[in-house]
């Protein structure tokens, strides 16, 4: 068993005890491929991160093959030392010397970074898997969810003999299409009103550090410290952090709006969104309405999305059970419940789903290493 040091990135909610190192298993009897010398190169940038904790944890899980791997950082955490997968490995500051004879980096370190180092990174021959919105609505850089829209990478493979950029969306986005698009497929979504319930792990570590100490401090009759959020977090709810536009909506709900046009390839898909932070550690919840160009019953709605990769139906009416946070935290498939036909459209011309996924997760990590997956 390989313990990782820095914390934070399995975390439930608790009120008890602060979260437990991430533990990374290995089947000792099992001869890994990243062993094998053919297998790509790898770093991870802002490994120190919450989202770069769980590209490790994804990387492990699945078993991606690689021969070497990198751990890059800020100056600040430059020096660090864990385990994984029982090597020690040092956190190297991010330089551009960092990504000489590197195959793939696996960005998550923030905008900012990923426009000085990405393009940096992709002259010295290193395919980009950027978790930022630096990149994502630049037309010549692909926006990916596997299990949506494969074939914009197109030509895009390891052994190509140059560099190249890849963006993966939003998280919100990436929970909300994972659901609607096998519906889209059926039917054709005309229009999309999206309204999220935006947890912590959202706005990385420190947020989720926050939330729990905020707990602990409302909890005993303390104010409650408020350093990433100007609002008290705790037992409350509020708008998206993001910076109001001079349109009224925030830069969150934007990335949705053109996102989900640029990764469905539709200029004419009308899309609204309300984002809003809950006091929920890990998970985003997601309320979609969707009206479509021809009928969809929500009994056919339910078997496709059944059958839809990645994607898992809770949707018990008798038991009044449907997707929960929790229930998704940690998990990589996206759930979907709450099935019902729009009653203020006629016929079947619309439907509401309710959708959970893990924000860290399938909105970050295991988005990130399944466009890395598709190219090998």
């Amino acid at each position: 068993m390989t313990i990782l040091s820095l914390p934070l990135q399995n975390h439930l909610f608790s009120s008890t005890a602060l979260p437990k190192p991430r533990r990374f298993p290995l089947c000792a009897t099992k001869v890994r491929m990243s062993l094998q010398e053919s297998a790509p190169s790898i770093a991870v940038v802002g490994v120190t991160g919450a989202v770069g904790q769980e590209f490790l944890s994804v990387l492990s899980d699945r078993d991606f093959p690689y021969r070497s791997i990198k751990m890059l950082a800020s100056k600040r955490s430059a020096g660090r030392r864990f385990t994984f997968e029982e090597k020690e490995y040092v956190v190297e500051e991010l330089t551009p010397e960092s990504f000489d004879g590197v195959d793939i980096a696996l960005f998550s370190a923030g905008g900012s970074i990923s426009r000085e180092f990405g393009p940096i990174a992709v002259d010295r021959g290193t395919i980009v898997v950027d978790n930022s919105s630096a990149f994502r609505m630049d037309e010549k850089v692909p926006l990916v969810i596997p299990e949506v829209n494969p074939e914009a990478m197109e030509g895009i493979k390891l052994g190509m003999g140059k560099g190249a950029l890849i963006a993966n969306p939003n998280c919100s986005t990436i929970i909300c299409l994972m659901a609607a698009t096998p519906l889209h497929r059926r039917a054709k979504v005309l229009r999309m009103v999206v309204s999220t319930y935006q947890a912590a792990s959202g706005a990385g570590a420190a947020a989720m550090e926050e939330l729990e100490q905020q707990t602990r401090e409302v909890l005993e009759g303390r104010p409650p410290t408020c350093k990433i959020f100007k609002e008290q977090y705790a037992f409350n709810l509020f708008s998206h952090n993001a910076s109001i536009l001079s349109n009224g909506y925030n830069e969150e709900e934007m990335k949705m709006v053109k996102e989900t046009r640029k990764i469905w390839n539709d200029k004419d898909v009308k899309v609204t969104a309300t984002c809003i932070r809950v006091p929920v550690m890990r998970a985003h919840a997601e309320s979609v309405n969707l009206q479509f160009e021809k009928p969809l019953d929500e009994d056919t709605a339910r078997d496709i999305l059944k059958n839809a990769p990645g994607v898992v139906v809770i949707d018990d009416r008798a038991a009044n059970h449907f997707p929960t946070p929790l229930e998704v935290s940690n998990r990589d498939d996206v759930a979907v419940g709450r099935i019902r036909r729009d009653l203020s459209q006629d016929g079947n011309q619309g439907l509401d789903i309710f959708v959970c996924g893990d924000q860290i997760r399938k909105g970050a990590a295991l988005n990130a290493v399944q466009i890395a997956e598709m190219l090998l």
